[in-house]
């Protein structure tokens, strides 16, 4: 899972990103559930991601909509156990509209430019939700972060790999994005597996604040591209 940092600009809360792993979540603050994360101040790329990618393996990337709320509400409370040692916001169930108000608001960030947030599909189970990605604008110019979780009954499957590379080619091919991140704790060895399969090269070990029960505050930044 992936942890989001606090930024001074507010951006309407969005589901924070969503944890990164076949198996759990990149410890960062996900797509999925809620967050009260600060949101970058501006646009951070002029062009916008497909609205969909069909991938192999029978795996979809959906923008998320507010039409995805009830769905996605459902895959959250499933998986509570499976993303509470990861990600702080499981430490409770979201109530529904708790869902579709995040929902909305990562869909006014879309519109902005500041993130971009994804529900994962199989098209073995239409209309299902098992998982959440997003290209999050909270790492300064030029770059993007990916976030992700997938649910447990799916874990080390690959569909969080087979995602996460689409999405970083994607966001590589926007304006003005040059690098792509990871971050995830140190302890989290099934989210780290992701970004070392993609390419991704460790930058570094930087000190973070323990937000869920099984971080250790030591943070990996994984890298894709250039800058920083």
């Amino acid at each position: 899972m992936s942890h989001p940092r606090q930024r001074s600009c507010e951006y309407p809360p969005t589901p924070r990103h969503t944890p990164g792993s076949d198996e759990v979540a990149t410890g960062r603050r996900p797509g999925a559930a809620g967050t009260d994360e600060r949101r970058p101040c501006g646009e951070v790329t002029t062009g916008r991601p497909p609205e969909s990618l069909r991938l192999p393996g029978g795996i979809s990337l959906l923008r998320r909509r507010s039409s995805h709320a009830v769905a996605l509400n459902k895959a959250v409370r499933a998986n509570l156990d499976h993303l509470r040692p990861w990600m702080e916001w499981a430490a409770e169930a979201p109530t529904r509209a708790q869902t579709a108000e995040l929902a909305r608001a990562g869909s006014l960030a879309w519109e902005a430019g500041t993130d971009f947030m994804y529900l994962v599909g199989l098209d073995s189970e239409p209309g299902g939700v098992v998982g959440a990605f997003g290209l999050h604008g909270r790492i300064g110019p030029g770059a993007l972060e990916i976030g992700y979780w997938v649910a447990a009954r799916h874990a080390g499957r690959g569909i969080a790999t087979t995602a996460a590379g689409a999405l970083t080619e994607a966001a590589l091919a926007l304006p003005g994005i040059a690098r792509v991140e990871i971050h995830c704790d140190e302890a989290n060895g099934a989210s780290a597996a992701i970004p070392r399969k993609l390419g991704y090269r460790l930058d570094r070990v930087a000190e973070a604040a323990v937000r869920a029960p099984a971080e250790t505050g030591r943070q990996l930044i994984w890298i894709r591209g250039s800058g920083r």
